[in-house]
């Protein structure tokens, strides 16, 4: 059976993740610590706990349990005084408190979801995002550099405070694993997160595994305005010290004209620059309409244009086919 490790966070993670679970590989997900946002930021600030955010979503797409529980994790209370938490948050932080780890929290819960795979931190260590913009602001935390509309205009550095060793399960998962998937999800906030965990870069340019990089659908405006394939490349290059990549899966699909409208203020489709031996292109645009609570107002902007779990897993296993 081959083995896969999934490396990003949120909304990237958990699509990947819910449409390969069906095929029969071993399957990890190395998730990203940097969240801040939200209920994840609160539950940080005022409990001291790890964020909860992205890996609650990664348990959730992994889970065989049923539909009920899959959506009491991600049920939001809308009013009160836990309003905007999420059950799924509440409920990981409560466990890290009982066990006294974040590893051993998030393992029982992938026992209570019956989940099929691991759910791995990058790292079990506090830290904070932060980004130093061209201009001499800096943005403090996950939260304000997904909000920031300025990244655009150049940034001199993005790193975690205080830089934190990589969980050592996560490592080990990278050096063994046969498919490497990067990607897709926000490139500042979720992906590039886990590279500046000291041990991971190294470790993803040792390992023997290909990796493969999911291309976003759509840019972000104030930060990858503009972003080509090429772009999102370059900047992985940039972390990484060299090109790691052997294939790159990039969307052919072509959303509605009225979805394209309705998320112009926020951003635009990715344009495929490259003619690279290693591109696979296809459609893997979902065109199912998601439904979200009213509070869980990200998340049902998101869901305008957004990969096909399906299609996704069915490209990624053609490439471990070959393997």
């Amino acid at each position: 059976m081959k083995k896969v490790v999934v490396i990003g966070g949120g909304t990237g993670n958990f699509v990947v993740l819910r449409g390969l679970k069906n095929y029969p590989v071993d399957l990890s997900a190395i998730v990203s610590m940097a969240d801040d946002g939200g209920s994840t930021g609160i539950l940080r600030d005022e409990l001291g706990v790890l964020p909860p955010g992205d890996v609650r979503q990664c348990l959730v797409a992994l889970s065989d349990s049923g539909r009920l529980m899959r959506s009491l994790m991600n049920y939001r209370f809308e009013n009160g005084g836990l309003q905007g938490h999420s059950f799924g948050n509440l409920l990981l932080s409560a466990l890290e408190k009982v066990t006294g780890s974040f590893e051993k929290a998030v393992e029982e819960a992938g026992k209570i979801l019956s989940i099929k795979g691991k759910v791995i931190p990058v790292t079990t260590h506090q830290t904070r995002l932060k980004m130093i913009l061209k201009s001499g602001k800096v943005l403090e935390g996950e939260g304000q550099i997904y909000l920031s509309r300025e990244i655009d205009q150049g940034y001199s550095n993005i790193y975690l405070e205080p830089f934190p060793k990589a969980d050592d399960h996560a490592l080990d998962e990278i050096r063994n694993a046969d498919l490497i998937v990067m990607g897709p999800g926000g490139l500042y906030t979720s992906l590039i997160p886990n590279l500046l965990v000291e041990g991971v870069a190294k470790a993803l340019c040792e390992t023997q595994a290909k990796k493969v990089l999911v291309i976003n659908l759509m840019n972000k405006h104030g930060q990858t305005t503009g972003f080509k394939v090429s772009d999102y490349l370059q900047e992985l290059r940039r972390f990484m010290g060299k090109d790691i990549i052997d294939f790159i899966l990039v969307n052919n699909g072509q959303p509605a004209e009225e979805l394209i409208k309705i998320y112009a203020e926020e951003g635009a489709l990715v344009e495929n620059d490259l003619t690279d031996s290693r591109l696979i292109a296809a459609d893997l645009l979902d065109n199912h309409r998601a439904e979200y609570s009213s509070v869980d107002v990200l998340a049902r902007h998101r869901a305008f244009i957004r990969h096909d779990a399906k299609k996704l897993a069915a490209e990624l296993m053609a490439i471990i086919d070959h393997l």
